[in-house]
């Protein structure tokens, strides 16, 4: 399918800005502490760098949120995504510039995706609008071991994104500076910046409970974007499509394992 790994690679661009802001060695600082009124404006930028990348390596669930201008050469894009550390994730990826969107659902070893017919149309220009008509707006249905949603199912994993950030945490180039105690929609907040390959990378830590990163904001060389975490620990809604709003993958597709 088309398309396939654009969760993924969405999500892999999450954890590079994040890795741009905490940079330094692997959850290096100690395990967050859920302070009452936490005084991270105490410590310096990379101190609270390292506690906010510890708290978010710490959540079992969380949703994400991305909107905006990747880059030069990269797509403006929408996600929104429910995600936690078993799997389960429900949401939508939206590639911009009409170019489609998806809503995804996955449970357990379940995923079921429903491209809109934009999607179909640019993304599988070689018989998308058939396959549009044959689901009428249903979502399709297979394994998430099924090749065809590997890169979706591998996108809906918390596991996946908190690997990319404790893999790859090793870089800290430019100087992270830290800002005064200010607040973000009504909640405390500490903000680090740092300038980065023609890029200004903002972090808001919260100055309350655990410092969880709450919003990053990407500007410059071609990058205008803003990612956001909440909900943390909070359920992935357990809901999925119901029978008569589905359709198997392989009777839709063929049962080849190879992409459409």
């Amino acid at each position: 399918m088309t398309g396939r790994h654009s969760g993924t690679r969405r999500v892999a661009w999450t954890a590079v800005v994040v890795l741009g802001l905490t940079g330094g060695s692997v959850l290096g600082g100690g395990a967050a502490r859920a302070d009452d009124g936490n005084g991270i404006e105490k410590l310096t930028a990379q101190q609270i760098a390292d506690r906010s990348r510890d708290a978010l390596m710490s959540a079992r669930s969380l949703h994400l949120s991305m909107r905006g201008d990747l880059g030069v050469d990269r797509p403006s894009m929408t996600l929104e995504l429910t995600l936690d550390r078993d799997g389960n994730c429900n949401g939508s990826v939206d590639l911009g510039h009409s170019q489609g969107s998806v809503r995804i659902v996955k449970r357990g070893d379940e995923v079921w995706v429903k491209p809109d017919a934009y999607f179909w149309k640019n993304q599988v220009p070689s018989g998308g609008s058939a396959f549009a008509a044959i689901l009428n707006g249903r979502y399709m249905k297979g394994s998430a071991s099924d090749p065809r949603l590997l890169g979706i199912a591998n996108g809906c994993d918390l596991d996946t994104f908190q690997k990319l950030v404790s893999d790859n945490a090793n870089n800290d180039r430019g100087t992270l500076n830290k800002g005064r105690k200010t607040t973000l929609d009504g909640a405390p907040v500490v903000p680090l910046t740092r300038m980065r390959d023609g890029q200004t990378l903002m972090m808001y830590v919260a100055a309350t409970g655990k410092p969880y990163p709450v919003r990053i904001t990407a500007q410059g060389d071609g990058a205008d974007a803003v990612v956001g975490f909440s909900a943390f620990d909070k359920p992935v809604p357990t809901t999925t499509p119901p029978p008569d709003q589905t359709y198997d993958i392989s009777a839709l597709l063929g049962r080849t394992s190879a992409p459409v």
